[in-house]
């Protein structure tokens, strides 16, 4: 596993995607701190794992049919003073 100091990565940032991609995962330091890391997508993806996206999530959702009801506040609106 590699490390690179932030300014280095950027300007060698070719260089820092390569070497994810053929190394594995590379930290990105600033100020001695570990604040990033590179991955090969693969990786990523093997890690996110089945992970469904915002649609498949909204799709999952149980059918709750006509049994779920909102009741509406029938009530006026309120008075507001506009200072006219």
């Amino acid at each position: 596993m590699g490390s690179w100091q932030l300014q280095e990565a950027k300007q060698r940032f070719s260089e820092v995607v390569r070497k994810a991609h053929d190394e594995g995962p590379q930290i990105i330091t600033r100020h001695g701190d570990e604040v990033a890391v590179i991955l090969d997508m693969a990786e990523y993806r093997r890690l996110k794992g089945g992970e469904p996206d915002f649609k498949e999530f909204l799709l999952s959702a149980p059918d709750w049919g006509d049994d779920l009801e909102f009741p509406r506040n029938r009530d006026l609106p309120r008075e507001v003073d506009l200072g006219w």
